[in-house]
């Protein structure tokens, strides 16, 4: 084990009053719980091997800081960044600031392209879910989906000069992103994720729906941007109940013979209570 910095004993050391946040937390379950070794093997044979130019930086530690990366919705330079500016995030990581600096955002850029081209995202995503329910997590019956933009810089240009068509712009609200869209669908008890897709920002959130599904769900909750997708949802769980949020196009209050699924803790339709769910 290499000898500590000043650096790093500063980031450790001199502060008496420090609180564990709730994101110290979240990592330090994260260190527990994630096959570190077993996700390197997926990626081991498609990384750049040491030859005669510049060493590559080790495989485990690019890994974290891409997890990093989609944990807190943080684009490639705000990645870079937010090592800089966090001594939680560099001691997860394993950045030591005395003797190496924080790989740049072009690196960071590199390996999420090395993933997407060998199309190692699956591969890992299902390596991770095969862990964990070896550990005892399951996927139960009721599967909640929802979309998140992750941003990027504008002027990501690939080696054509052209901007790379992994991203696009589209707007939500009043505001207008670029980027990449991650899809995603937890388990409505465990919060377990089961599925995810990455599309351009541009692409509606009904459209990954059918593979964000595992086919013997029960429900399936969404918010509007899922509504009236029905044949969708039964395409591919036919057995599922839609409890999607309807638009009403009228805005008129629920008329009383509307009933609505009962969300209290314990209630039979199995959507667990808000302060339970998972927040992504």
């Amino acid at each position: 084990m290499k000898q500590q910095t000043l650096a790093m004993a500063a980031d450790q050391s001199f502060q008496n009053y420090r609180k564990l946040t709730r994101r110290d937390e979240f990592l330090k379950t994260m260190e527990a719980i994630v096959p570190w070794t077993a996700l390197c093997e997926v990626i081991e044979p498609h990384y750049p091997k040491a030859g005669n130019g510049r060493p590559p930086i080790g495989l485990e530690r690019m890994l974290r800081i891409h997890f990093v990366q989609h944990w807190f919705n943080l684009a490639d330079l705000a990645c870079e960044e937010a090592l800089y500016d966090s001594a939680s995030l560099r001691s997860f990581v394993g950045i030591d600031l005395g003797r190496e600096p924080v790989p740049d955002s072009t690196t960071i850029t590199k390996f999420r392209k090395l993933l997407n081209e060998k199309k190692l995202g699956e591969a890992l995503f299902a390596q991770v879910g095969q862990e964990l329910q070896t550990r005892g997590f399951k996927v139960n019956t009721g599967t909640i989906v929802d979309a998140t933009i992750i941003g990027a810089p504008s002027s990501i240009k690939n080696a054509d000069k052209a901007r790379d068509p992994d991203m696009h712009q589209t707007r939500k609200g009043q505001q207008w992103y670029f980027g990449m869209k991650l899809h995603i669908s937890v388990d409505s008890q465990s919060g377990l994720a089961h599925s995810a897709v990455v599309t351009a920002a541009n692409i509606h959130d009904k459209h990954p729906l059918p593979d964000l599904l595992h086919g013997n769900e029960r429900r399936v909750y969404g918010d509007s941007a899922y509504a009236s997708q029905k044949d969708l949802i039964a395409s591919k769980a036919p057995n599922a109940k839609d409890f999607t949020n309807q638009r009403n196009p009228s805005c008129t209050p629920c008329s009383k013979n509307q009933t609505l699924p009962d969300i209290r803790p314990g209630a039979p339709t199995g959507l667990t209570h808000a302060s339970s769910r998972p927040n992504w």
